[in-house]
């Protein structure tokens, strides 16, 4: 018993302890402000999808028109023939000018044809590759619809169907 009231008289071992109790509500004190401020932003952030929504609102509701028929390209690959398949649907917001759009149709489809040609079948045997001829062909439809109608009509192309053999 006299070694430990020893130790508790002890100065320096006061110091340690204050120095220990100090820290310890700092931690306290500084978890309890991050809990605080994720609660307060989590909170505001739910308030906030009705003032977005009410922006969304405000849009036009998507148009969808598919391009019938399927494409279908073929292309050579290590000396062996490949075929793919593409079901496409453009989607737009104004049905006047995806009308006006269908007029220029033979151009578009030669377009993609031409760009579902030239791909390599190792590149799109992946989810990365295939998006990236989504974007593609939606630049390739955007660039006809701006060239002949003065604006970008679609938003993007959306493929329904893609298999590959």
């Amino acid at each position: 018993m006299a070694k430990s009231e020893a130790v508790v008289k002890d100065p320096a071992t006061k110091g340690k302890i204050k120095l220990i109790v100090l820290i310890v509500v700092a931690l306290l004190l500084a978890i309890g402000m991050s809990v605080g401020a994720t609660w307060f932003f989590m909170h505001s952030a739910q308030s906030k999808p009705a003032a977005v929504e009410t922006a969304v609102v405000g849009k036009q509701p998507a148009i969808f028109e598919p391009m019938a028929p399927a494409f279908v390209a073929n292309y050579n690959q290590n000396g062996r023939q490949r075929y793919m398949q593409v079901s496409i649907t453009m989607q737009g917001r104004n049905q006047a000018d995806l009308e006006a759009l269908k007029v220029h149709m033979p151009v578009i489809r030669n377009n993609l044809v031409m760009l579902f040609s030239g791909q390599d079948f190792t590149a799109l045997a992946t989810p990365v590759g295939q998006e990236m001829l989504r974007q593609k062909a939606t630049a390739s439809v955007q660039e006809v619809a701006q060239k002949e109608l003065g604006k970008v009509v679609i938003e993007q192309l959306l493929f329904t169907n893609f298999v590959l053999q």
